[in-house]
């Protein structure tokens, strides 16, 4: 045999013996837009978790003799009506933004996981209860429903974070009991019945890890979706509370000065948009590298 056939043969062994873990990153790891979208939300994070050493300004900090100067040496992203500086803001904010998004999902996760399995595998009235639920709970806009709730909850990041995770539970029910609905029916299950298995090791040891994809997905999917709530409801005077910084805030105090100040504007809404991109390339990369038919 030549030394290429062997070079293949010895890779396609190499494969051969990767675990799903292994193969699904490798896999992961192929899609450029999905590793553009980690390298940006790693900057992100980076920034947030270490903002106290990278930014020399304090956010809140306000002077009057400073008050909408343009981008600058001393200050990147200029400032803002009350001469804060708008880098220090936008890297600060990025700790409300990826907090709502990331906490948000795992109020979701944590309800709407238990819920759609529940469903899915049990069936019968239980089913229908939940299902109707779900569907009354779909049938309300996501962002009127997050409005209203973050309203009669009261106006804070911690408010807004369980409006929106509350809101985002329904997703989660739906697609859980779907995915548990489809493997229940499997071989492996009915051998794990058949060997005398109680129902609730069943779903929590041979259904739920063969459903994880599809809600890692969906989840990576709903922290954009939640994001760009948190900003909303920070922009309506909602979420985080001034003179705490946040990308929606930000938003709202840049909308008087779009013509003499743009850049009050440009530099959080940015933000928003690479952030939630970022998640959307993540999420479309896990989607194709979780998918088993994928080679």
């Amino acid at each position: 045999m030549s030394d290429a056939v062997l070079d293949r043969i010895a890779v396609a062994d190499a494969r051969e013996l990767e675990s799903p873990a292994q193969r699904a990153l490798r896999r992961l790891f192929k899609r450029k837009g999905a590793v553009v979208g980690m390298v940006v939300i790693a900057t992100f994070i980076v920034l947030a978790l270490f903002a106290p050493l990278l930014v020399p300004y304090d956010p809140v900090a306000t002077s009057w003799t400073l008050v909408r100067k343009a981008p600058s040496s001393l200050h990147w992203f200029g400032t803002d009506d009350l001469g804060r500086d708008v880098f220090a803001r936008v890297v600060y904010g990025a700790r409300a933004s990826l907090a709502a998004g990331v906490i948000s999902v795992g109020i979701a996760l944590s309800i709407g996981v238990p819920f759609g399995v529940l469903s899915g595998y049990r069936g019968g009235f239980v089913d229908s209860l939940i299902s109707r639920i779900t569907d009354a709970m779909l049938a309300c806009p996501f962002l009127i429903l997050a409005i209203a709730l973050a309203a009669f909850l009261g106006p804070s990041l911690g408010n807004a974070m369980i409006a929106i995770g509350i809101t985002t539970t329904p997703v989660f029910v739906r697609l859980t009991r779907g995915q548990v609905m489809s493997v229940k029916v499997e071989d492996y299950v009915e051998a794990a019945r058949a060997m005398g298995n109680p129902p609730w090791r069943i779903a929590l040891f041979h259904i739920l890890p063969n459903v994880m994809p599809a809600l890692l997905v969906q989840a990576t999917l709903s922290i954009a979706a939640a994001i760009i709530a948190e900003a909303a409801l920070s922009f309506l005077g909602l979420g985080q509370q001034p003179p705490a910084p946040s990308w929606g805030s930000m938003l709202n105090s840049a909308q008087r000065f779009l013509t003499t100040a743009p850049w009050m504007a440009v530099w959080p809404g940015l933000a928003i948009f690479l952030v939630v991109l970022s998640f959307n390339l993540v999420g479309d990369g896990l989607r194709d590298a979780l998918d088993p038919r994928e080679r």
